[in-house]
């Protein structure tokens, strides 16, 4: 009987610690950093503002390292010295080799227009931090956009057996922009979610992934901004421990002679392509949605549908030049109405 007693009573005291626990009020704790570029932001949900705050930190950590290490951009990464130098080859690591084996794999999908060699051509629409700041930018003429397109060209990167990545001229140069930000979330999600976090969003606005629902089982609602006005929303797509990335032609842009021309290049005339204002792309992780983003967007829009269509863990959203709105079978969004 004394056993009994001692049994029930140790019962009722594991559940009015269980209670306690439960009990614990749940915060949203947001952080904010400007890296790549632009500012990066981490929502969690949280009973602990403290651990919650170190496993923020632990992620944004993260993101500064690939872009220290990768990006393009950053003065002394792998991938600036690369273009900056005379020196064309590089040695890549693990992580390297799966970061090109992703971008390689976009390449061929898009048979040959996803093209990470892509940078001239950019350059040469004024597609840089210095020339995006001139008042008067002029059109490129056919003959500069045939001369630099001789300059771009994935068949020419190498990776040998050793990891070793090597340019072969007249390339010179790889534009990580396509994809880098979104393996970075990508991996800050992974982060989070091994320091125990099982809900938390994180978001470059044109890339983001998520972790769980919002508190209550409550799905993420995320609004598509409106390619024409992009102080609008088209539409709010409900999301659950999925990833999102967003191409449009809104996004990045010179404008010249009192147009607008976006960043999207095709690579075999030169020039933005035409037939498209935005791609959306939901997946399980944010670096293959960044990478698919653009890769749909130079893709022809009925082959991107049917590529989506045969997964079962990939839906796409398209608005066409014309505003027509074209989901494969799996999407689902909520039309805000006007």
């Amino acid at each position: 009987m004394v056993k009994t007693n001692k049994f029930i009573a140790f019962i009722l005291f594991f559940l009015s610690i269980f209670l306690i626990s439960c009990g614990k009020k749940v915060e949203k704790i947001e952080e904010s950093k400007f890296l790549f570029g632009t500012y990066i932001k981490i929502v969690v949900y949280s009973d602990n503002k403290e651990k919650a705050m170190n496993s923020i930190e632990k992620a944004f950590n993260e993101i500064q390292r690939i872009d220290e290490k990768y990006n393009s951009k950053m003065e002394g990464s792998l991938i600036y010295n690369l273009n900056t130098t005379d020196n064309k080859s590089i040695k890549l690591d693990a992580e390297g080799l799966e970061l090109f084996k992703g971008v390689k794999k976009a390449y061929e999908l898009s048979e040959h227009k996803y093209d990470v060699t892509i940078a001239p051509l950019l350059e040469l629409w004024g597609f840089t931090e210095e020339a995006m700041e001139l008042p008067n930018l002029k059109l490129p003429t056919k003959e500069e956009i045939e001369y630099t397109k001789t300059f771009v060209d994935f068949s020419k990167v190498h990776i040998s057996e050793d990891g070793t990545l090597t340019l072969e001229s007249p390339v010179k140069e790889i534009d990580t922009g396509s994809f880098l930000k979104g393996y970075a979330i990508y991996r800050a999600k992974e982060v989070l979610k091994a320091d125990g976090i099982d809900s938390a969003f994180i978001t470059s606005i044109s890339s983001m992934d998520l972790i769980g629902t919002k508190p209550e089982g409550k799905p993420w609602k995320i609004g598509l901004q409106n390619p024409e006005n992009p102080s609008e929303i088209l539409g709010i797509v409900p999301l659950k421990n999925r990833a999102m990335g967003v191409s449009g032609d809104y996004q990045t842009y010179v404008e010249i002679d009192g147009k607008m021309y976006h960043h999207i290049l095709d690579k075999d005339t030169g020039y933005p392509v035409e037939d498209k204002k935005m791609v959306v792309v939901l997946c399980d992780n944010a670096f293959e949605a960044d990478l698919l983003s653009t890769t749909f967007f130079l893709m022809p829009i009925d082959k991107a549908i049917d590529y989506a269509n045969s997964r079962d863990d990939l839906e796409i959203l398209i608005v066409d030049k014309d505003m027509n709105i074209i989901t494969s079978k799996n999407f689902e969004y909520e039309e805000v109405k006007k």
